[in-house]
Formats: C-alpha cells, structure tokens, sequence
C-alpha cells in the first residue's frame, strides 16, 4: 500500500520486516504501478522501524535483546542525568577514553563501579611514541595496572589504520598486533577478567583498491593483516566502528555513498569475516544528526537531513540487529552526552539533546522492559 501523496510505501522485507519506506530509497524492479496500490488509512502495522528521512510517522522499534550482549555508551563525564538517561536506556557499560600514563584510570573505574557499571577504557597514545625503542612494553605495563585495578575491558588504542593516530609512513597491521600482544599478555596476568578488544581501525576505503598508503590502510585490508598477524589469539572481542550511517541499519543500499562502511551488516561483516569463532564488540557506533544545531561543518555534510527521531530509531534497530547476529559482545553509542558542535561535531552524535531530551534512551528502553 502507499499513503495518500504516494512519498511512502508500506510492505514486506525479504527479512520479514514489515513498515513503511520513503519511496526514494526503493528501486522497482517491476512494472509496478504505484498510484494503483491501496491508500492506507491510520497506522498501518509494523513490526520494524524504517527511519525515512522527513517522516513524522511515529515508529516503534521491536525486539529483544539477547542474553550476552550488553550496550554501553561513551560519556564526556559522568552527572546524574547522565547517570539516568544510561540506566533508563539500558546500558550497562560507561566508555571513556584514556591516554597512556594519565592516572585518571583508576578513579573512573572506581566511579563506574560505584554507580552499578562497567567500565571500558579505549587507552591511546602520542602516535610519533611507537617508533621509540621499549614503548610498547611501557604501554603494555600501563593497560595491565588498569586490568589489575579492576578495568572490565580495556581498548588496545584506537583508529591505528589512518597516520591521525599512528606515525605516518609506519602504519602496519602486523606492527600493530606486537602492540596487541604485549598489551594481551600483560592483562591477562594482571586480571584474567577483563575483556580485550582490539583497536577498532577508522571505517575507510579512502586508498582504493590497493587500499593502503603511508597515511593508512583501508579497515577491511589492516582487519586482514591483523588476522593474518596472529591477533585473533590476543583479543577477547574485535573492535568496530560504525559511525558513517545515514540509513537504517535495516537498509544495505542507498544514502550518500554506496560503499560497504555505509552499512550496518556489511560493516559488521566487513570486520568479522577474517575472525571465524570471534565475537565483535562496537566500540563506536552512531548516527550523526544536525537537528537543534547549526549547519555541519563541511566535511560532514553527507548526514544534513537526518533529523533526532531517526537517530532514536536507528540506534535500536542497530542493537536488535547486533544482538540477533550472534557475533556482537558489546555495543557501545558514540556517544551520550557531548556537547561541543563545532570542526567536529560531537553534540550531533549525541543521544542527550542540547535540549536536555533522549529520545534514544526511550527507543533502547524499550528493547528491554
């Protein structure tokens, strides 16, 4: 069926999924004609949420989430209506992130746990330091004190596929799993209890077909040299990140760029394929919107018209779709409650609203209550 102007049609998936879709993101592969379909009157029925960019409709997300997944969100500090917009979304996990040697680790954990939470560190350093003779045992030593102060998980660095976050010229799979390593043994010896993940690399496929360059590999091509390198037998769970989304991720085409990293299940699929038997944890995962704010910055321009609501129902379906896979741990939402907009707008991926509202934290309750 279709509405009364004939912008949104209402069917069935292949997937079982059945609501509405803004007849933009459909391609006919038939002769179909659409004035003839049936004008739905009221709330036709769903039993999955379609984002739809422009569209009013309320939208009710449905599913559970299973037993051994768990959803955490990255804070920019900790308040109580932080507190309570996480505990009302069912999160059970806090991320932050730390730099190597800041001594602010061990009362962060002390704080999550005191507040009923896990904590999960994503622990980087100066790039230009990992050329020095010796750093990565120091860093090693460094995430095994926090795994010996009680750290649940901890990040072995972060993005180290792009020269933002590893010296240019030197980024390299292999080099990055001796980092992996090191950092794995320490913690295990320090506290058999706290889960690795492996740095999640930047989501890319900027260096083409070869995909690598002295400024980064693409993610697909450095997951490979990674588990090429031997580091599935030094994570716990393989990091991921997926912030690049402006479908939902119940779609595997369409939006401003068809390439894989666009999409939820090619992204997850993206990473996992190279770990048979592993499990993934999202370490980032968000849909970045303008709404309340100013215009984005250039560079971030592809997410202009995704508007709060679809923020809302995006995150839920990505956590039914996560926890339904059978191959995600963890996901954690970048992020909860940043409030700086600006060459990086972070308030954008923010699921507190300048406002002070959540409307995400209301679409993820309802996945669990």
């Amino acid at each position: 069926g279709r509405d009364q102007l004939a912008n949104w049609l209402h069917g069935k998936a292949s997937d079982g999924t059945v609501g509405w879709v803004s007849r933009p993101y459909l391609s006919l592969r038939t002769s179909l004609n659409i004035q003839a379909l049936p004008v739905l009157a009221g709330q036709a029925p769903s039993s999955a949420g379609s984002g739809g960019q422009g569209n009013s409709r309320p939208v009710t997300v449905s599913g559970r989430l299973a037993g051994g997944f768990e959803l955490g969100g990255q804070v920019q500090g900790l308040n109580p209506t932080t507190i309570a917009d996480m505990q009302h979304a069912g999160m059970h996990w806090i991320k932050r992130q730390l730099y190597y040697g800041d001594g602010a680790g061990s009362g962060w954990i002390g704080e999550a746990h005191n507040l009923g939470f896990k904590i999960l560190l994503s622990v980087v350093g100066n790039p230009p330091d990992v050329l020095q003779n010796g750093y990565f045992d120091l860093y090693a030593n460094f995430v095994g004190s926090l795994a010996a102060g009680g750290a649940d998980g901890l990040e072995i660095w972060n993005e180290a596929n792009i020269d933002r976050e590893w010296p240019t010229g030197h980024v390299d799979a292999a080099m990055y799993t001796q980092l992996l390593a090191k950092s794995y043994n320490a913690i295990k010896s320090k506290n058999a209890n706290t889960m690795v993940i492996s740095g999640a690399p930047s989501p890319t496929g900027y260096w083409g077909a070869g995909g690598k360059s002295a400024n980064g590999w693409n993610d697909d091509v450095f997951y490979a040299g990674m588990a090429a390198a031997g580091a599935g037998s030094y994570a716990d769970c393989i990091g991921i990140h997926y912030n690049e989304g402006i479908v939902s991720p119940l779609q595997t085409s369409g939006g401003w760029i068809a390439y894989p990293t666009n999409y939820f299940d090619t992204m997850l699929r993206r990473a996992m394929q190279y770990f048979p038997g592993k499990r993934g944890c999202f370490t980032e995962l968000g849909y970045l919107t303008s709404e309340g704010y100013g215009a984005l910055p250039g560079g971030f321009s592809w997410a202009k018209d995704v508007t709060v609501k679809e923020q809302a129902t995006w995150l839920a379906q990505a956590a039914v779709r996560a926890s339904a896979s059978g191959r995600v741990r963890l996901m954690v939402v970048w992020n909860v409650n940043a409030t700086y907009y600006g060459a990086d707008p972070q308030a954008g991926y923010a699921m507190i609203r300048g406002d002070g509202s959540c409307p995400a934290c209301d679409t993820l309750h309802n996945l669990s209550h």
